[in-house]
């Protein structure tokens, strides 16, 4: 089986099993018809609310804002004082260890999780989400899908799917030891992500 069949299986797979899920199926034919919705049409105030709700459910934070200057107070009160790596910043994985706050783009957000995906094809370092204690993530409101199903076909109805996408919901976490839940062993012990609602 090469690549492409193998990921066409994946797809297929994951397509299989959320079809299953008959709650979220009822919601998608609710909220959003079309999961291959053009990235610039407005932004569903109910999928970005439930964008929200759901982030802060897993102690995320998120900011809502209009424009480029608000993103810009965003990010000063959040990382004032502290330093800053862009995932345009070109660092070593050791360098990264020196910065404070790690700030990339969004390419999509899931409203049902409040969860962020990154694809490595558009962000230059990854790194930069998962070294620093602190990650902010700037995400266009017009890019919040309602389900993972949803975001999904987005990222499959292009060319050719990236070869690394990360899902991230949340601050990390884990309770490999003693079952104890510890917050950011494995990544940042804070994420915010700033929603411009203008875009």
């Amino acid at each position: 089986m090469n690549t492409g069949d193998a990921r066409t299986e994946i797809m297929r797979s994951i397509r299989a099993h959320l079809a299953r899920s008959a709650h979220y199926d009822g919601r998608e034919t609710r909220i959003h018809t079309d999961p291959c919705k053009s990235a610039s049409q407005q932004p569903s105030q109910p999928v970005v609310a439930d964008f929200k709700r759901n982030l802060e459910l897993v102690d995320g934070h998120c900011i809502l804002v209009h424009g480029p200057l608000e993103i810009e107070d965003a990010i000063k009160r959040i990382a004032k004082g502290k330093r800053i790596a862009t995932s345009e910043s070109p660092l070593s994985a050791k360098d990264l260890f020196e910065y404070e706050v790690g700030i990339t783009g969004g390419q999509l957000g899931i409203a049902e999780t409040g969860t962020l995906v990154l694809d490595s094809s558009v962000e230059r370092n990854r790194l930069v989400s998962l070294v620093p204690p602190v990650h902010i993530a700037v995400l266009d409101a017009s890019r919040i899908y309602p389900t993972l199903g949803d975001a999904l076909s987005f990222l499959q109805s292009g060319n050719e799917v990236s070869p690394a996408i990360t899902f991230i919901t949340g601050p990390s976490r884990t309770a490999d030891i003693e079952l104890t839940l510890a917050i950011g062993v494995h990544g940042p012990q804070e994420l915010y992500v700033i929603i411009n609602l203008d875009n």
